[in-house]
């Protein structure tokens, strides 16, 4: 079972569409963790401009936003 990472921000309107997107796919709520960017400057750093960010934690694999639900379940898969 994989593990991702999202990245995202507090009162982020496309963090909340993302998942929203991610609520349509086979992940479960145990393979993901939620990262609020500005927990940490590097992080911030990183991904603040970029969020929405969903990040494999094996591979480290990106999935930056804008993305639409298919291309989500691809990269979950």
């Amino acid at each position: 079972m994989s593990k991702f990472i999202f990245y995202s921000g507090q009162q982020c309107c496309l963090c909340d569409e993302a998942l929203a997107l991610l609520g349509q796919t086979n992940i479960e709520i145990n393979q993901l963790t939620k990262i609020d960017v500005k927990s940490d400057p590097q992080i911030y750093h990183l991904y603040g401009a970029r969020i929405p960010v969903l990040v494999k934690a094996n591979n480290q694999q990106e999935l930056a936003w804008p993305f639409e639900l298919s291309q989500l379940i691809e990269f979950v898969s």
